[in-house]
């Protein structure tokens, strides 16, 4: 100590980190940098040196004056070795200093000191009593650890506290600042009981890593038998020779990708993705997800496929064969496919099918792959809401998968397949999950489709000779720029004519087979087959004519069962109420005798043409125009058009419209009735009233009007000539620009009513009531006021 005082109070610093320093103790200094000034002072031992704490853990030629700590200790040296890295120094710690005004000379710092020494609080006996105590946790430690004996033996043999500290800090868990807080105490008593907590603080935490590890290891241990179990079948199965050949084929990637047709570019993605299998592991956490990316890539259709040439005659006879009717729809389907024939960029092709239910839009679809010689693929996308389920899900996503239309691809293992996307007009519109029909443009495009990019898949894939057949009972709810992508063919209902050809030809024969009858056991005569029809359906289509079929097939099989397989089912008319129950379907007939103010019109439904009445009479009132029915906006317009017409046509000088009210009403109330076709159906009923002209129960008429006089033209016109026909109707007048859809009328409904085209209302009014009036041009020219010509 006096040694000490009497020195100079100036020393050469030695920057340290990660270490304890205390008086009175042994420990080894590193120095990483190998300084020739710095380590030749060291060699002389001439000066004082001082350790101090730094405050990170920056190189020593880098350490700034802020970067280290106050207080440190003066130390000697016992032997220094030079290393690679640097200067390793093996010293002895004796008294605590205050370093004040270090200063720097070079890479080398210097600094005044002031000597504080330790303030020894505690007895010999409180020093062992405190060693113990320490000591002993250290024991409880070291009991987790396999080499705690070795350890334990060690400190056994120290007998100083700050020499237990010094030597015990570098295998604990303790910060820079509580390194320092330890040599800056100065009573021992507090030193030992701080560095006590931070015993039992790594103690805590040993045995809290201890638990979870155990629970981590349980868990563990079950995964590593059950792979060891697996691996040890693997042997067995290998010793015993099972399964070796195919099992190794088909795992071998490299060979099925090397076989496969992809791209080169797609062949470089997916060897990138089987050297992360490999990399994965069978336990690996993406192993499943990238074997099925692999799966997918490798039985995916790749390149283009040779397209055999169609044969139109072939398609034709098929498409006669397995579909009565729609002959303007086939012929639009052979013209499509002998373009295919004559322009061989055109293999991929978008139609829509658009009409009633029960049509056979979807069944069309199928013919049509048969008749190219192609795999049949339908895609339901009714009620989908998700654009995932047309693009795939994102392989981030657990449980994610190719989109529909990938996924198909795959099925079929072609890439020029039929595809039938089903009810596209009942796609969900937009909302969180996307938008499934804007996901459809890209497919659906040409200009687009040969670089799809399925989410899952997340490489172009050419879909441009996929025939894409889309189906759809409406327009309306299907997106402009979506239906500007397909062509879109109409399907029209089919006629009662052409419900009792398919029923008999080729819905019979198929329930009868269904049900294991024969012709001979279920006999339905074609009387029958056609009250059917007409008294016991209601609908565009024949899916409800085949299940009255079904009906009677199920009746027919219990009568067969009971009384055994020579019975005969024959089905009568009188039987049908009793089999089928009360007529679904009621359809209104034209009437004897037509009185004064009531005319036939004609109207539209999505099940076939129908008949309806227009009845009109007048009553004491204040020229209030009453319209009842149910009758839409449009409906109500043209009746008001008509009123109007009336009055500026006809010499209407006997009758007070402001005294009289007109009631204007169309049956079956219960049911809307919309649109502008009624026009003149509505103006010939007020004439008839006002005139007190009937008109004739066997005409029936329909054409919208103008202010003009003008008789325009109107929709379904097919559909509404059936309905007069089924209805007995034997005249019916017509718009004139309506005169060419009268070729997809059926002869058999033309030879049997007279058709009439007119151009306006005073042609209307001579065909209907026999009344004669001068054209408009002469009307504006003076004013008519004769009596009616008949």
């Amino acid at each position: 100590m006096t040694d000490l005082d009497n020195m100079k109070r100036e020393a050469m610093i030695i920057p340290v980190s990660g270490s304890v320093l205390l008086p009175d103790t042994s420990t080894m200094i590193q120095l990483t940098e190998k300084n020739e000034e710095r380590l030749m002072k060291l060699k002389e031992r001439a000066m004082t040196l001082i350790a101090l704490p730094q405050k990170n853990n920056k190189k020593q030629s880098d350490v700034k004056q802020e970067d280290l700590y106050s207080n440190g200790v003066i130390f000697t040296i016992n032997g220094l070795q030079e290393v690679e890295n640097g200067v390793r120094l093996i010293v002895n710690l004796r008294e605590r200093v205050s370093v004040k005004n270090p200063w720097f000379e070079g890479e080398i710092i210097y600094g005044e000191y002031d000597l504080f020494p330790d303030v020894i609080d505690l007895n010999e006996e409180n020093q062992k009593s405190i060693l113990t105590h320490l000591k002993q946790i250290v024991n409880d430690i070291s009991g987790y650890f396999t080499e705690g004996e070795q350890f334990l033996t060690t400190l056994n043999h120290i007998n100083d506290i700050n020499y237990f500290i010094v030597y015990l800090s570098r295998f604990i868990m303790i910060t820079q600042e509580e390194r320092y807080e330890l040599l800056s105490m100065d009573s021992l008593k507090e030193r030992s009981l701080r560095f006590m907590d931070h015993l039992l603080q790594q103690k805590e935490s040993i045995e809290l890593q201890l638990q979870i590890s155990e629970k981590y290891t349980e868990k563990a241990n079950k995964y590593y038998r059950e792979n060891m179990l697996r691996e040890q079948m693997k042997a067995i199965q290998e010793e015993l020779n099972e399964g070796r050949s195919s099992a190794r084929k088909d795992n071998d990637y490299r060979i099925k990708i090397e076989e496969s047709n992809m791209p080169d570019d797609v062949k470089d993605i997916a060897y990138e993705e089987l050297d992360k299998l490999n990399m994965q592991g069978t336990n690996g956490s993406e192993y499943s997800t990238i074997r099925n990316y692999l799966d997918l890539l490798i039985q995916l259709p790749w390149g283009k496929e040779e397209i055999r040439p169609i044969d139109l005659e072939a398609a034709r006879r098929i498409l006669n064969e397995q579909h009565y009717g729609l002959d303007k729809v086939k012929k639009r389907i052979i013209q499509h496919l002998a373009v295919m024939q004559l322009n061989k960029e055109k293999r991929g092709s978008i139609l829509l099918l658009a009409g009633p239910p029960g049509t056979g839009k979807t069944s069309l679809g199928k013919s049509i792959a048969e008749a190219l010689g192609r795999k049949y693929i339908r895609v339901s996308l009714g009620g989908i809401r998700d654009e995932a389920e047309i693009r795939g899900h994102r392989r981030t996503y657990i449980g994610s998968m190719p989109g529909r239309i990938i996924q198909n691809i795959r099925k079929a293992g072609t890439n020029h397949p039929v595809m039938v996307l089903d009810e596209v007009d009942k796609l969900m519109m937009g909302g969180y999950s996307g938008d499934p029909a804007s996901a459809l443009l890209e497919v659906l495009d040409p200009e687009q489709n040969n670089t799809f990019t399925d989410h899952y898949l997340d490489i172009p894939y050419d879909l441009s000779d996929v025939f894409f057949i889309a189906t759809a009972n409406s327009l309306d709810s299907i997106p402009v720029p979506l239906l500007d992508r397909m062509e879109v063919i109409n399907i029209s209902s089919y006629t009662t004519e052409e419900k009792f050809h398919i029923g008999k030809d080729h819905l019979l024969p198929a329930v009868q087979k269904a049900h294991g009858l024969t012709g001979e056991q279920l006999a339905v005569s074609d009387e029958v087959l056609r009250e059917i029809i007409s008294e016991y359906t209601s609908e565009a289509g024949v899916r409800g004519l085949k299940r009255r079929l079904e009906t009677l097939a199920r009746a027919a099989s219990e009568k067969i069962v009971s009384e055994g397989e020579n019975a005969v089912y024959t089905v009568k008319k009188e039987d049908l109420q009793e089999v089928l129950g009360r007529m679904v379907s009621h359809h209104d007939k034209a009437q004897a005798d037509n009185p004064a103010g009531v005319v036939t019109g004609l109207a539209w439904t999505p099940v076939g043409g129908e008949i309806l009445f227009i009845e009109a009479t007048n009553m004491p009132g204040n020229g209030e125009v009453i319209l009842t029915g149910k009758l839409g906006d449009v409906m109500k317009e043209s009746a008001r058009i008509s009123l109007s017409l009336l009055k500026s046509r006809l010499p209407l000088d006997a009758i007070n419209f402001k005294e009289r009210d007109l009631h204007i009403h169309v049956p079956s109330g219960a049911v809307p009735k919309d649109g502008p076709s009624a026009g003149i159906a509505l103006f010939t009923a007020l004439a008839s009233l006002i005139t007190g002209k009937k008109v004739d129960a066997a005409l029936a008429m329909t054409g919208e009007i103008t202010l003009r006089g003008a008789v325009l033209p109107i929709g379904g016109l097919k559909e509404k000539l059936l309905g007069a026909q089924r209805a007995g109707i034997k005249k019916v007048l017509i718009p004139k620009e309506n005169e060419i859809d009268l070729k997809e009328v059926p002869d058999e409904v033309k030879n049997e009513i007279t058709i009439i085209a007119v151009e306006t209302v005073e042609d209307v009014l001579r065909e209907a009531l026999g009344i004669s009036l001068p054209r408009i041009e002469n009307l504006f020219k003076q004013p008519f006021f004769g009596k009616f010509a008949v």
